[in-house]
């Protein structure tokens, strides 16, 4: 099993609906993994991503500051 820290990206996109413009966030982690606006705001944008090879899981866990 691979584990590492990870910080989450916050990213903005732009939607054109029938000539507004439309802007959102979100954000991402590696592995092209979103997250929800709501965890970040509750838990941050640090991460720990551990990734099992042999089952094929990917689990993200919120980093705890000891």
């Amino acid at each position: 099993m691979k584990e590492r820290e990870v910080e989450a990206k916050r990213l903005v996109g732009k939607k054109n609906v029938r000539g507004k413009t439309y802007e959102y966030e979100y954000y991402t982690l590696p592995l092209n993994l979103y997250l929800p606006k709501s965890m970040v705001e509750k838990f941050g944008t640090k991460y720990m991503l551990q990734v099992d090879e042999d089952s094929g899981t990917i689990t993200i866990k919120p980093k705890s500051s000891h």
